[in-house]
């Protein structure tokens, strides 16, 4: 299991928010910690860590006024950290290629593949044909609904059809590098993992599949390194000490190293 960093970034600021606040009208969300520090500031800090395959997630859509704002700073923490970070929210086919030739590692989907509610493979295969399969992480976040989890999209607002299952992660697996999913309705509350979806995860070994939500102490990294069965990697939001949060980042930095911390 290894330690995954994060820069979320909403009207123009780093913030950590609860995911299942976020709304697009008026740009809302519920805000856990808004950072003095600007998005460069943090990828410069990870890049002195030798920490990659983080990821920045921009959570204005286009639309919002606050969008170009959100490029802005996101295109500072690429050019501050080449090759070393992920970048996700809104990303299709007209802005792929300009994160990836700022610098973005991958680009990370999931509304413009899951459109009205269902996957468009047309769109899919479109997209990893002109990324590269390489450079294509795909954004399975979900959200539980009666006994299964549903793939969510635009900024987590809307429920597909689509099961976020062992099938479905094999199906999508040739057209993409790694996962990225959300536990959406823990995202920025520390209150505890999934652990039906963590113990899923743990399960599939085609790709690596990063997990994030719900952790908020060393016990929760515990219970995802056993359930996940030592496998799914880990993105620490608002219980993080550099969001305000408690748990060390100068202890979970090392997750995954040959001196990595103990749990």
């Amino acid at each position: 299991m290894q330690f995954r960093p994060c820069i979320d970034i909403h009207n123009g600021k780093v913030k950590q928010i609860v995911g299942g606040s976020l709304k697009d009208s008026g740009n809302q969300a519920e805000e856990n910690f808004v950072s003095a520090q600007d998005a460069a500031w943090y990828a410069r800090k990870y890049q002195s860590d030798g920490i990659t395959g983080g990821h920045i997630i921009l959570l204005n859509p286009e639309s919002s006024e606050y969008y170009a704002a959100d490029v802005a700073q996101a295109l500072a923490a690429l050019e501050a950290y080449p090759d070393g970070l992920q970048i996700g929210g809104g990303i299709h086919p007209g802005n792929a290629r300009r994160f990836l030739d700022a610098g973005a590692s991958h680009v990370i989907v999931t509304s413009y593949v899951f459109k009205d509610g269902k996957i468009h493979f047309d769109r899919l295969k479109a997209l990893s044909d002109l990324v590269g399969s390489e450079h294509l992480v795909l954004d399975l976040s979900c959200r539980k609904r009666d006994s299964d989890y549903y793939i969510v999209t635009d900024r987590w607002q809307k429920f597909t059809s689509v099961k976020m299952n062992l099938e479905t992660l094999e199906m999508l697996s040739p057209y993409c590098d790694e996962f990225l999913i959300h536990a959406v309705d823990v995202e920025g509350k520390a209150s505890g993992i999934e652990k039906p979806l963590a113990e899923l995860l743990g399960r599939f070994t085609a790709r690596p599949v990063t997990y994030a939500g719900g952790v908020g102490s060393f016990e929760d990294l515990r219970l995802l390194k056993t359930l996940g069965r030592n496998r799914i990697n880990v993105t620490i939001g608002s219980a993080l000490d550099l969001f305000g949060g408690e748990i060390p980042y100068e202890t979970v930095k090392s997750l995954g190293f040959e001196n990595e911390v103990k749990l």
